[in-house]
């Protein structure tokens, strides 16, 4: 199912012409993107080059560049990361310019189902950072946790679709070590045993998404989809909420297809250089 997947996102064309993009700068940053893989070793030119598949010739040039500027640093042969990208970095919010590039597919995806449409990432502390959404017409007015202005919050992993596609992806050690033999309930349908946690994560792992119903509240389903990068590591998350009157289990195959459409498209966000040569 992964590489199903994997291979779905790797194949998503540009949404913007590829003459538009400095093709200097987009062999740059994935030079930048490759020595940031390799904190501590570095790299030389020729493992540079050929990792990002460009010349030698043309990487040597950039890394020049880039060295002058103070954006890498030369040990020897080998280049590392400069002090000039720990500098900005730390006058960079990490997920303003993601949220507003996903924003108007979030809110398609919404508009279509007339709900709420979320986007999370995971963060050091293993977590998941709710940093954009979107509600349909008849999201307005409703008491729902689940409802409108959601970012900033989190949600128990357990009981949460976005929190199991992220335990799905722990191993089980992990998991057992960080979370109790018995859970928090916050309805009478929320999975309090971790053994039958563990026993739903080995279905989402099989399936490919999350789903909720009655768990984390009373009449609430959310669906969860995972986004990944092209080596198929879980690079974010997006969930469909609504009430269950609305969004019933009828609804649950249709919201699949059209939550996966939306992460094909949501890969040009996260990576829209991916296919530039």
């Amino acid at each position: 199912m992964n590489e199903q997947k994997t291979a779905a996102l790797v194949a998503v064309n540009l949404s913007e012409p590829s003459e538009i993009a400095n093709k200097s700068v987009t062999k740059a940053v994935r030079l930048l993107r490759e020595l940031a893989s390799r904190p501590k070793t570095g790299a030389t030119v020729s493992t540079l080059a050929k990792a990002v598949g460009i010349s030698r010739p043309t990487a040597f040039r950039l890394l020049y560049s880039l060295e002058r500027t103070g954006m890498v640093d030369r040990i020897d042969n080998n280049y590392i990361l400069g002090s000039e990208v720990s500098r900005l970095g730390r006058h960079a919010d990490p997920y303003a310019g993601l949220a507003a590039r996903a924003q108007p597919l979030l809110r398609e995806l919404a508009d279509q189902f007339n709900e709420t449409v979320t986007l999370s990432v995971p963060n050091a502390k293993d977590e998941l950072d709710l940093i954009a959404e979107a509600a349909g017409s008849h999201v307005v007015g409703t008491t729902s946790r689940m409802s409108h202005h959601m970012i900033g919050k989190q949600f128990p992993l357990h009981a949460s679709s976005s929190g199991k596609v992220l335990l799905g992806e722990w191993p089980i050690k992990k998991i057992v070590g960080r979370l109790p033999e018995r859970l928090d309930a916050f309805t009478a349908h929320t999975i309090t045993d971790r053994t039958a946690l563990l026993a739903e994560l080995d279905q989402i792992r099989e399936s490919g998404f999350a789903l909720i119903d009655n768990e984390l509240e009373e009449e609430l389903i959310s669906l969860s989809l995972p986004v990944r990068d092209s080596s198929g590591n879980l690079v974010a998350i997006v969930s469909l909420n609504g009430p269950r009157y609305r969004f019933g289990p009828d609804r649950i195959p249709e919201g699949l297809h059209r939550m996966q459409q939306l992460v094909e498209r949501l890969v040009d966000v996260f990576w829209q250089d991916s296919t530039i040569a």
